[in-house]
């Protein structure tokens, strides 16, 4: 069992929605927005060597989209999925699962690429998975949500027979190490891989909790579907991680991979912060 972080470059977005009903007095602290009051944000990775299975934990923005797209999200920064795969001496044609948390498209636009004017899967061995509940969910977006389930990105996965979804009965595993659990607040049957390294457990928020900043339970995003669910998804989480002591990684938070937690006067907060390859 090895973990790896992956780092695919940062993207920007409006910092009023990423925390919600806090004030900017407050969250500009925490990360503060530019002239746009756009904030900077990791497109950060989670590659699990697990036995004979390299699984890749959602795969950021991808570039295949146009310059109007990329012109509202400012993809930025040096790291890049091939770089960071090719850092750790992997290609992706060594993958064997990508476990897409979710359908947004900064979760799983590096699922697809263009090659010669067609649309096919970035990790042609990989099974892809997804999970039915959620799958229907994004095929067949509400208005509120459409534009974050980009078509390009879904459905080239389903016409190259890739697509598997994971079993979602409680304490079914993934693989040897890996578990699934389900949050429904962000967005329909979101999944967070839980992974027990023999030592400790570790587990991938994706948009349960995006970043440190985000650990206080009123700070919920508004591009959350369900922000009250979210916000009784994330005590129940926080309470059950800080008494068993596992290791939070985040996706988003643009400084921070991975943290450990303490209880506070305020509630449930960080104690250590550290990268992946400093996890004990």
């Amino acid at each position: 069992m090895k973990l790896y972080t992956i780092d695919t470059g940062f993207f920007k977005l409006d910092g009023g929605a990423m925390y919600g009903v806090v004030p900017k007095s407050i969250w500009n602290k925490l990360n503060p927005a530019d002239e746009n009051n756009m904030c900077n944000w990791a497109l950060r990775c989670l590659l699990i060597e697990d036995g004979e299975r390299l699984i890749l934990v959602d795969n950021g923005l991808g570039d295949k989209q146009d310059e109007r797209f990329f012109s509202h999200y400012f993809l930025n920064g040096e790291a890049t999925l091939e770089k960071s795969l090719d850092r750790l001496g992997f290609h992706k044609k060594d993958i064997t699962d990508v476990l897409l948390t979710h359908l947004h498209f900064d979760h799983c636009g590096g699922s697809i690429e263009r090659q010669g004017g067609k649309l096919v899967p970035a990790f042609p061995r990989a099974t892809y998975w997804s999970n039915e509940i959620h799958w229907k969910w994004a095929v067949r977006p509400n208005d509120r949500e459409k534009a974050s389930f980009l078509t390009e990105n879904i459905l080239p996965i389903l016409d190259s027979g890739q697509l598997k979804f994971v079993n979602l009965n409680p304490g079914t595993p993934f693989s040897e190490h890996v578990t699934i659990r389900v949050v429904n607040g962000h967005t329909e049957a979101m999944m967070l891989p839980q992974i027990n390294t023999g030592t400790r457990t570790l587990v991938f928020c994706a948009d349960l909790i995006p970043s440190v900043g985000h650990l206080p339970l009123p700070y919920v995003m508004a591009y959350d579907m369900f922000p009250l669910t979210s916000m009784q998804e994330k005590q129940a989480f926080l309470e059950e991680a800080f008494l068993k002591d596992y290791i939070l990684f985040f996706e988003h938070d643009p400084l921070t991979a991975c943290c450990t937690l303490q209880q506070t006067a305020k509630g449930i907060r960080a104690a250590n912060l550290f990268p992946l390859n400093e996890m004990s």
